[in-house]
């Protein structure tokens, strides 16, 4: 796992209009807590974090103005868009202690299912684990090769790397190869069809703002 330098600074104004200041200036607020001591309110480049993002590491080097420490990017919150990130929580914490955190799954390989028919389905996109916060893996490999139809892969049958630890309950299922359902055609008798239709006699035509107020 890589560790990422990321410089940050001090941020002694806080409140949506400082937030909405250092946006339009191309920075992003955010905190940093963990470890007994204050939360403490940081000020980032926006381009600097999307660059780490990008990487998908979890852990980075904080630089405080001077004083350096290392830190699990704990939560990114998005805008409405879900595009752009627009405040960040870092935790404080040592490279040897366990902390929990939620990793992609990796789907390799084609299910034997789907080439029988069968359509495979991804249950889970992430996996919540407890690992070395010095060790967190970029992603988990799931093999799903020899998924065949109607069978699933559970929590309990993935293969985790050493050292981490699954959160996600055993019994949980992971992805599953389902049985194609054939869709069953129905077909009307002649004239059949035309009897069960209602005749309609008039539409009258909605008054202004009406349709507005329907789709609504």
């Amino acid at each position: 796992m890589e560790m990422t330098k990321l410089q940050v600074k001090t941020r002694r104004a806080r409140g949506s209009r400082e937030a909405g200041r250092l946006r339009r200036g191309g920075e992003l607020p955010g905190i940093v807590y963990g470890h007994g001591q204050e939360p403490q309110p940081v000020a980032m480049s926006a381009d600097d974090l999307e660059q780490v993002l990008e990487q998908h590491t979890r852990m980075v080097e904080l630089d405080i103005e001077g004083q350096t420490g290392s830190a699990l990017i704990k939560e990114v919150q998005y805008d409405h868009l879900g595009l752009r990130p627009v405040h960040v929580d870092f935790m404080r914490v040592d490279l040897n202690e366990r902390v929990e955190v939620s990793v992609s799954l990796e789907y390799k390989g084609t299910p034997a299912g789907t080439l029988e028919g069968g359509i495979f389905e991804e249950v889970l996109v992430r996996l919540e684990v407890e690992t070395l916060a010095g060790s967190i893996p970029d992603s988990i490999r799931v093999n799903v090769a020899d998924l065949k139809v109607g069978q699933s892969l559970h929590v309990r049958d993935l293969v985790l790397p050493p050292g981490v630890k699954a959160v996600t309950p055993p019994e949980a299922i992971v992805c599953t190869v389902r049985a194609k359902v054939a869709e069953e055609e129905v077909v009307a008798a002649p004239g059949e069809e035309a009897a069960q239709q209602p005749e309609i006699i008039t539409a009258r035509k909605p008054a202004e703002g009406e349709e507005e107020e329907e789709k609504k």
